[in-house]
C-alpha cells in the first residue's frame, strides 16, 4: 500500500468514522469490485465513491459522535 491510502485510513479510525464507510472508501480507493446488493448501504456507497474519487476529506461527514 502507499503512504496516502495508509495515512488516511489511520485518521478515519482515529476520528471514529463509520466502519461501513471506512469499508467502502477503501475498496473504492483500491478499485474492487463493490459488495453485493443486498450488503449495500448508505454509508459504504458514499464510501466507496470518496475512495475511487481518492477523496480524503469525505470522511467527516461519517464520523460517529
Amino acid at each position: 500500500m502507499n503512504q496516502q491510502y495508509y495515512d488516511a485510513v489511520v485518521a478515519m479510525e482515529k476520528a471514529g468514522t463509520d466502519p461501513e464507510f471506512l469499508q467502502g472508501w477503501q475498496n473504492g480507493y483500491l478499485i474492487n469490485p463493490q459488495r453485493e446488493e443486498q450488503r449495500l448501504n448508505e454509508a459504504y456507497e458514499a464510501g466507496y465513491a470518496a475512495g475511487k474519487a481518492h477523496n480524503l476529506d469525505a470522511y467527516k461527514a461519517w464520523v460517529r459522535h
